[in-house]
This record gives C-alpha cells, sequence and structure tokens, in this order.
C-alpha cells in the first residue's frame, strides 16, 4: 500500500511565542549564513555545524537551517508523489513533503556524526478525524540520539517547524515554529503516534487506535508548553444540564490573556466566545455548560491561537 504523506494544517496565521528562545545565538549564526545556494547536502550541513562543538547546537543549526530554506511541497504532498524525497533533490528543489525533510534531516545529521532516523507514523489534522483511523501512515519526523541511555533520544519535526499549507493543500505560507525542536516528549506523544512503539520516546498510547481518540493538538500547545489536556478523550459526551471541566498545563513562564471557544466547522463557525478561566502558573482551567443538542467540532484558542480541537456531542 502507498504511504500517504499528508501535512498538519495548521489553522492558525501565527505562532506564539511564549518563552524566550534558548537557541538565538545557534539561529542568528545560521541566519547570516542565508541559503546557500548551488551548495550540496554535505557541504551545507558542514558549513552551518562548523561553529558548534556541542551536538545539540549543531542538530539546531540543521532543524532552523531546512525549516527556514525548504518549503512544504503543495504538489507533492497534496498527489503523494515520493519522487522527488532524496536530499540531494530536495535541496535542488527547495522544496519536499514531510518525508523529503525528514530524510534531509537525517542525512544532514548523518554528516557532522549525529545519530538520527526517520520515523513514519500518523498526524491528525482536524476534529473531523478524531475516532476515524486512518488506513495507513500519513507522516514523517525525526528522532535523534546524543548520547547512550534513553533520555538522550530527542523529536524533531522540521516540516512542521517550516510552516503550513492551506486546506486545500495548494500554497504554502511559512511560519517558523522554533518548538518542534527536542520537542516535549509527553505533549508530541500525544500528538504523534509512531508505526514501530519503539520510537514512542517516553511512552504513549498504546496503538493507533487510541491515538486516534485522543483531540487534535496545534502548534501554539508546544509554545505553551502545555501539558496532558483534560478531556483527553476527542469525543466529548456533554449534557445541557452539567458543565464540561478544561484544564491543561502550561508552562510557569508563559501569560495567557484570553482564551476562548468557536464551536462549529470552519464553513459556518460561532463567534470567539470568551472563557472566565483561572491560570495558575502551572495550569490553566476554566468549565463551559453548552446551550443546545448538537454535534460539532470544538476548538479551544489562546489568544487568537488553536491550541486544541474536540468533537462534542450535546445532549438533553
Amino acid at each position: 500500500m502507498k504511504k500517504i504523506f499528508f501535512l498538519l494544517i495548521v489553522l492558525c496565521t501565527n505562532s506564539i511565542l511564549f518563552a524566550q528562545n534558548k537557541y538565538k545565538d545557534v539561529d542568528d549564526a545560521v541566519e547570516k549564513l542565508g541559503p546557500l545556494n548551488n551548495f550540496n547536502v554535505a557541504v551545507i550541513a558542514d558549513t552551518i555545524t562548523e561553529k558548534f562543538g556541542d551536538n545539540k547546537q549543531k542538530a539546531r543549526a540543521i532543524f532552523y537551517w531546512i525549516a527556514n530554506n525548504i518549503q512544504i511541497d503543495p504538489k507533492g504532498t497534496k498527489q503523494n508523489d515520493d519522487k522527488n524525497i532524496l536530499p540531494e533533490k530536495v535541496i535542488a528543489l527547495r522544496k519536499a513533503t514531510p518525508l523529503g525533510f525528514s530524510l534531509l534531516v537525517q542525512e544532514m545529521c548523518s554528516d557532522v556524526n549525529i545519530r538520527c532516523l526517520s520515523v513514519d507514523g500518523y498526524v491528525k489534522n482536524y476534529a473531523a478525524e478524531i475516532n476515524e483511523t486512518a488506513d495507513e501512515k500519513n507522516y514523517s519526523w525525526n528522532v535523534v540520539q546524543l548520547g547512550q541511555s534513553p533520555e538522550t533520544w530527542y523529536y524533531i519535526d522540521a516540516a512542521r517547524a517550516s510552516g503550513y499549507l492551506d486546506k486545500k493543500l495548494t500554497s504554502f505560507t511559512k511560519q517558523f515554529t522554533s518548538e518542534y525542536f527536542f520537542a516535549d516528549r509527553k505533549l508530541f506523544n500525544l500528538t504523534y503516534f509512531p508505526d514501530n512503539d519503539a520510537w514512542q520516546l517516553g511512552g504513549g498510547v498504546k496503538n493507533v487506535k487510541d491515538y486516534y481518540a485522543l483531540p487534535v493538538i496545534s502548534n501554539t500547545a508546544f509554545a505553551l508548553g502545555m501539558g496532558k489536556p483534560t478531556p483527553i478523550t476527542g469525543l466529548i459526551k456533554a449534557t445541557l444540564k452539567k458543565p464540561v471541566i478544561f484544564t491543561f498545563p502550561v508552562s510557569g513562564n508563559v501569560e495567557v490573556k484570553n482564551i476562548s471557544l468557536i464551536m462549529g466547522d470552519e464553513k459556518k463557525p460561532s463567534k470567539p466566545e470568551a472563557m472566565n478561566f483561572e491560570n495558575t502558573g502551572s495550569a490553566i482551567t476554566f468549565s463551559y455548560q453548552f446551550k443546545k443538542e448538537d454535534t460539532f467540532p470544538l476548538r479551544i484558542v489562546a489568544d487568537g491561537k488553536d491550541i486544541l480541537q474536540y468533537m462534542v456531542e450535546v445532549t438533553e
């Protein structure tokens, strides 16, 4: 069965940066080097990492350069085209499917003696996919090893970090998201599911069916430092008489000014409804009592940026 490479489509237009970028020095140095046109993969890898002695900094340099110089290929993604996935081809075209991104990350890391593997698996894009298990793998990312212990393996997703495609998979919008470098394991394992559980670093759900039962997590959740949300089931079964309590841990150094709910599909969404929420510094909590019987998608939005999507089934 042919693998489908389907890119997560980010519904927001900008990424929230809640915390200071601890890799700013590396990012600035790589930025100054520019696109390095007419260089091959090995020369680019050596050039962007030569100032750094630490493997974490080298891996960051590779991630940053790829995410800022390679675009998601709309046509290749839409047509499930795996003809142009080899690293040299990606460098020549400056665009790739998610698999092309992951193979390029793997190749560049290998060129500078960092062990890195491409991982295939699953992602969800929309609330409508909750409990609708995919027939086959639809995404690729990377794991990087910097030491001998299990704790020294890390997640990288340079494709999502680069930007997003529109819903019709026809155009790419550049939007760098730093948090997909050495991404938080617990949150990553709620957002992705590998086809080989050996690459589920730190544990997670047991199978792909359980993964598709989870809510959809957007890239802003990574910037928030979000932990495991409640409800953890993607389908919320609510009644008109009892409010639903929403809670999700966040990093202590983030500031959120507004939490809103948007109900309904994209064609006829409701107006954002602001929530009266509590932020303890470690978690955000609020409750909502649904007002009518229906089944619909629900988006939770922080300061105008999507963080979570659910399906809600409201009965009397």
